[in-house]
Order: C-alpha cells, then structure tokens, then sequence
C-alpha cells in the first residue's frame, strides 16, 4: 500500500498469548494470577461508577500516587501511572530513544522490547542471556548510540534475577538508564526499588496485571526520581489511565494483605511444580515469578504443548535462536496445575 512508514510493515508485530475464546480451558499460558483479585476492587469500581462517568479521570492518578507511595516507601513525585506496564515501556522508548538510536535488552526475554523499538525507528541491541540465565558482563557496556535498556527482573521465561550488586554495576557503567521490569518482583524475595535512591538511571516498572490478578483491568506504573518523572509526564498520553482502573488500583494497592496471601499460595504451589516437573526428567531453573520454565534433553516440547492444548491446558511454547527450546507454565491453582502436570506425565508415558 505504501501508507505506512517503512518500519511498521517490516516488522512481524508482537504476539500476546491465546486468549481462547470458545470452550472451557485451564489457561498456565500468559502468567496471569488464578486467584480474584481483592473483594475490594469490585467495591471500589462500583463506588466509581455511582459517581458517574462523565468527566475525565485525574491525568496523574494523585490519588493512587499518593497511597503507592506509603506501600513502597517513596514520594508521590517518584511514581508515574500507565494503562498497564506496557504503556510505561511505550513511554520509556517514545521519551528517551530516537530514530536510529539504541536501545539494549536481554535475550531471551520479554518480545514487546524489541517490537517497541523497532515500532520507534531504533536499533535493538540483544544481550543474550548465559545457559545458566546469568547476565554476561557486555550488558553494562558504554556505548556512545545507547540511549536506553531494559532488564525484566524477575525475568521471563525462565523467572530467574539478576543480582542486585550486579544491577548496580551495570547501572554505573551504562551512559543510558536502566529500566528494571519488575513485573514478576512481588512473587520473588527482593526487590529493586531501593535502588531507584541510588542512581538517577535506574527506573522500576511494576503492573497490577500479575501479583494483584488484575491482568484484565489494565494498570501499570514506573518508579524513578522525580526529575525523570518530570519529563516523562510530558511523553504519556493525556488521560491515560481511566477512572475505574484508577478505582480499582487504588483499592488493590491498599489491600497488602490480600497480596502476601495471594504470593504465599502461589509460591507454595510453583515449588510443588517444580520438584514434580524435575521428577520427570525435566530441567526447571528456580523460578522467582509465578512461572516456571522447563526444558528435556531428547524430548520433544512442543508435542507436549499440542497434547495439552488438545485437552484445553493451554502453556507457551518458546524456542528462541540458538536457544533451546522449552515450555512455560504459568502458577495456576494446586488442581489446574495437577491437570497440567498428570497430562504432562501421561504424554510421557505414551511416548517414552
């Protein structure tokens, strides 16, 4: 056709996991939590609409802002909100790296990184990870073209971290900032935003959409000082969060009760997949997010996938460039994930 810029028909576009849309399947494929989020977000988003509709949201989520503050022990100022975490990624890019401009990430890891780049006119630079998900050193290395990178921690697929002394490291050494996608971080032991006071380059993105069951309201935010936040205000959508995702943040974020019930079941449960799946055979890194990663040496994964899905189990399939290749299943109840895993084992059975 000729209408569009020569970067958006060259690329494939990123492609988010099945979202089935007839029949009834156990979905362990998009990391989403299979727990109700919090009785209080309902509460809350029906209150917000009692008031009605008709007027726009606040533009900077003050109230939201405000109480994310008090829970992770920074200043309103420091935070910014975004219709999910992918819209703070968007931000970053549109804000910091232009056309022809670099912007690093690891690999294998989260797709959209590369898509938004190339989306931007930038160059993407991939890092890929050592075979034990170690991050090599060359990912702290000064380039005069790197205006950006992204490090998901804890890191998908393998739900692996990068240690915090070494984030430091990198964050000194890189001429860019750093941002930690910390979209997995409330189901690990540690976090990143303390590092956020150290170095005006390191930035922390989180979402709603995985440790607050929240995936379907749309809902993230990015950590950093304030200065950044300051310019970053200016590259964001106008009302980019809506009233009732506002509502229902806000209500979510404030139940932290809920959120260490929510991260101890789910935490119990990926250890019991992970000791069943290292049981039959397969090699399961220890996961620090509400999935684990699996690969077999001399097996075929992605029959094991179709088998699933042919009985609606629905996992993720990857296989990535001199990679090899895996399966990743999502933390889902203790009886979805015995579903997953009695098929996994059947399949096994039948075609030892």
């Amino acid at each position: 056709m000729g209408y569009f810029r020569p970067e958006i028909e060259a690329i494939a576009g990123y492609k988010p996991g099945e979202q089935p849309q007839g029949g009834k399947f156990i979905k362990l494929n998009t990391n989403e939590n299979p727990y109700p989020a919090s009785p209080k977000v309902a509460d809350a988003i029906r209150a917000r609409l009692d008031q009605g509709l008709e007027k726009y949201p606040d533009p900077i989520g003050t109230a939201f802002r405000i109480r994310a503050a008090e829970v992770l022990g920074v200043e309103p100022d420091w935070i910014l909100c975004g219709n999910g975490s992918d819209d703070i990624l968007t931000i970053l890019t549109r804000g910091f790296v232009g056309d022809g401009e670099w912007l690093r990430l690891p690999t294998p890891s989260y797709i959209l990184y590369k898509t938004l780049a190339d989306i931007q006119g930038a160059d993407s630079e991939e890092i890929q990870f050592n075979d034990d998900w170690t991050l090599p050193e060359s990912f702290g290395t000064a380039s005069n073209h790197l205006k950006l990178a992204f490090l998901p921690n804890p890191n998908s697929p393998s739900g692996t971290v990068v240690p915090k002394d070494q984030l430091r490291a990198i964050a000194n050494s890189l001429p860019c900032p750093l941002l930690i996608d910390e979209a997995y971080a409330d189901f690990a032991d540690d976090n990143c935003i303390d590092l956020v006071r150290e170095n005006e380059k390191i930035m922390v993105s989180r979402t709603l959409s995985k440790s607050y069951a929240l995936a379907g309201l749309r809902f993230g935010f990015v950590v950093a000082q304030p200065h950044m936040i300051e310019q970053l205000m200016k590259v964001k959508d106008s009302y980019n969060c809506d009233a009732l995702s506002l509502a229902g943040a806000i209500a979510a974020i404030d139940d932290q009760k809920w959120v260490a019930e929510n991260k101890a079941k789910v935490v119990a449960t990926r250890a019991r997949m992970t000791g069943r799946l290292r049981s039959l055979g397969f090699t399961v890194p220890d996961s620090q997010a509400n999935f684990i990663w699996a690969t077999r040496p001399g097996v075929k994964l992605k029959p094991i996938y179709e088998f699933l899905k042919a009985n609606h189990v629905l996992i993720r399939y990857m296989q990535y460039p001199g990679i090899t290749e895996g399966i990743r299943i999502s933390v889902g109840t203790d009886g979805q994930s015995d579903v997953c895993l009695d098929l996994i084992e059947q399949y096994l059975q039948q075609n030892p």
